[in-house]
């Protein structure tokens, strides 16, 4: 079973992986699914701004892509190098509303400081697919 010290680990390990030029700020993702396996990513800009891509939303959408889905997301760790651990951006907290659930642990690091919350904190009052009229 891997802890959350290792997941840290692996977040860590991806944001090796960004692809940042413009912001020269980098983010890692850690996404463990209840079968121990885990999904990275890392955040990709674009000069075009909003054709990039999260680390967050990154690690999520690859663990749907091989078949994971809500349930089987067991936490989250997002990992950066900034002065404080960085805080999911607004688009990123809906597609982890959405793709993990609200009670999944959420675990952000910059090193120094390691902060666990969910996204119902983060996100509060949240719109999602129940929402919707069916």
């Amino acid at each position: 079973m891997m802890t959350k010290e290792e997941l840290l680990e692996q977040a860590f390990e991806a944001q090796k992986n960004a692809y940042a030029p413009y912001s020269n700020f980098h983010v890692g993702a850690a996404v463990l699914t209840a079968d121990d396996h885990v999904v990275l990513g890392a955040n990709v800009e674009n000069a075009s701004y909003p054709a990039g891509a999260c680390a967050e939303a990154t690690a999520l959408n690859a663990a749907y892509s091989l078949g994971y889905r809500k349930d089987d997301i067991k936490m989250i760790a997002i990992t950066s190098h900034g002065d404080t651990p960085a805080r999911p951006c607004g688009k990123c907290r809906q597609i982890i509303r959405e793709l993990a659930g609200k009670q999944v642990p959420i675990i952000l690091s910059n090193r120094n400081e390691t902060v666990e919350t969910t996204i119902e904190v983060l996100l509060p009052d949240s719109f999602g697919p129940e929402d919707l009229l069916k």
